[in-house]
């Protein structure tokens, strides 16, 4: 904290006009410089929950009120939620808004006015036990679907119990009910209460049991916020159904239970299932059940009696097999005749087209001097024909031949190597080369080489030798 002294001395040190920014920034620093973290109580209004999950409301009383904000991270932890007209008491930091020039509150946690430490505490253990897993959905128990006997753990001078046997007595009269008494509030309340859940599951005498009391404040209802009690209900053998006070009233019980109920009287109707409405549907699914026996028996009826019907002597049904095979055997012999005359006149067929396909020497006289003459002129027609192609073929070859194109004017050059020159660049100044032409042939060397598109490159003759 800064003293006199210091402020005087940073404030002298200013100059003589200063931005609005610094003069924020410089005020929050006083601020939070001056007044550490505090408790403020007040009613809450303008409360407004942003997107990003801050928490931004007044905290006002009768004379005056000031802005708080709650960042998302604290207001996660309150277990509970904000609503305008909640008396509180908020852990603050005092500050100021520098963007707009604010003055604020910063919570750091809130509880609700006149609860205190008792609503703290409460948070604390609801927190522990929820993280040991005693509040997990998959280790709770499955509640009886027709209990026997129901077991209800509460004050004989509660009206809560009253309620609970009235319901049961409306509901399902056929089940019996075992009061454990136990005192539901006042000190040592939670431990008689969790002795009385160990009596009764100790017993083995119930099929579920009921925690139940009627409501009020979170001081009346503190019995039901022990954590021996908790622990207590989740060791139970059996099914443990809480109905403590009103709907809006929670308490640690209602956590660990295997069912919470928002009321005794609603905790009675989970308990028991109503026996009107499940006579009313057990004679619902009798009347079905009869309707469907008796149209079975109709169908079953009316099958014995086509098969009544399609029943007949042993006797008639031999002399109707016996009738039936006396006709197979006269159409087994018909068709076999049928198959035989086919088969005859098919072959006399056959016989027919054989002598008539049969070569005969009257009709071809001297097949052989015939077939030499063909072949003769088929031998005569292909040699001439093949002839003029090879004719066609050797002018063609005569036009292609390299001495027909030096010839025509054209020469053939090569390199000392006797490699034949295409591009002018492969040669090299003074390099020997040989001409060739269609009579004869020169040996040469290079003097000059260009690019230029002429019909060859310019070449000094060196010495030229004519051979035939």
């Amino acid at each position: 904290m800064l003293d006199d002294h210091s402020a005087n001395d940073s404030l002298s040190s200013l100059p003589l006009v200063i931005s609005v920014t610094l003069l924020n920034r410089l005020a929050r620093e006083r601020l939070e410089a001056v007044f550490p973290l505090c408790w403020v109580a007040g009613e809450v209004s303008n409360l407004t929950y942003a997107a990003s999950g801050h928490v931004y409301f007044s905290l006002k009383d009768s004379a005056a009120q000031v802005r708080c904000a709650m960042f998302r991270h604290r207001a996660q932890l309150l277990g509970w939620r904000l609503a305008n007209g909640q008396h509180l008491e908020v852990r603050a930091q005092v500050t100021l808004y520098e963007a707009r020039g604010d003055f604020q509150l910063t919570i750091d946690s809130a509880r609700q006015a006149g609860i205190g430490n008792l609503y703290e505490h409460f948070l604390r253990l609801k927190e522990k036990l929820a993280a040991e897993g005693l509040f997990a959905a998959e280790i709770k128990r499955a509640l009886p679907v027709f209990p026997q006997r129901i077991g209800i753990v509460t004050s004989p001078q509660a009206a809560a119990l009253r309620d609970v046997l009235t319901t049961l007595r409306r509901r399902a009269n056929h089940v019996a009910v075992i009061v454990y008494p136990t005192p539901v509030q006042g000190h040592g309340a939670a431990a008689q209460i969790a002795e009385a859940i160990r009596r009764a599951d100790s017993r083995n005498e119930c099929d579920v049991l009921l925690v139940c009391r009627g409501g009020g404040s979170l001081e009346d209802l503190w019995a039901f916020n022990d954590e021996t009690l908790a622990r207590t209900i989740r060791a139970c053998s059996r099914p443990v159904i809480s109905g403590i006070g009103h709907e809006t009233d929670f308490t640690i019980a209602d956590f660990v239970a295997d069912q919470r109920a928002p009321t005794p009287t609603a905790a009675a109707e989970i308990a028991a299932p109503d026996r009107r409405l499940l006579l009313a549907r057990l004679l619902q699914q009798q009347t079905a059940l009869q309707r469907q026996c008796w149209q079975q028996l109709n169908q079953r009826s009316q099958q014995i009696d086509g098969l009544a019907r399609r029943l007949q002597a042993p006797t008639h049904y031999l002399a109707v097999h016996r009738q039936h095979l006396r006709q197979l055997q006269r159409q087994l012999g018909t068709l076999g005749r049928q198959v035989r005359l086919h088969a005859s006149s098919r072959l006399a067929a056959l016989a027919r087209r054989l002598r008539q396909a049969r070569p005969s020497p009257i009709r071809h006289p001297n097949p052989l001097e015939s077939l030499a003459r063909r072949l003769f002129q088929a031998g005569r027609y292909t040699l001439a024909s093949k002839s003029g192609d090879l004719t066609r073929l050797t002018d063609a070859l005569s036009h292609l031949a390299p001495q027909e194109v030096l010839a025509r004017g054209y020469s053939i050059v090569t390199d000392d190597h006797g490699v034949i020159v295409r591009d002018v660049n492969s040669l090299e100044p003074l390099q020997r080369i040989a001409v060739f032409f269609a009579r004869g042939q020169a040996q040469a060397t290079v003097q000059t080489t260009t690019d230029d598109e002429l019909p060859w490159a310019t070449i000094g003759v060196a010495s030229a030798k004519s051979a035939e």
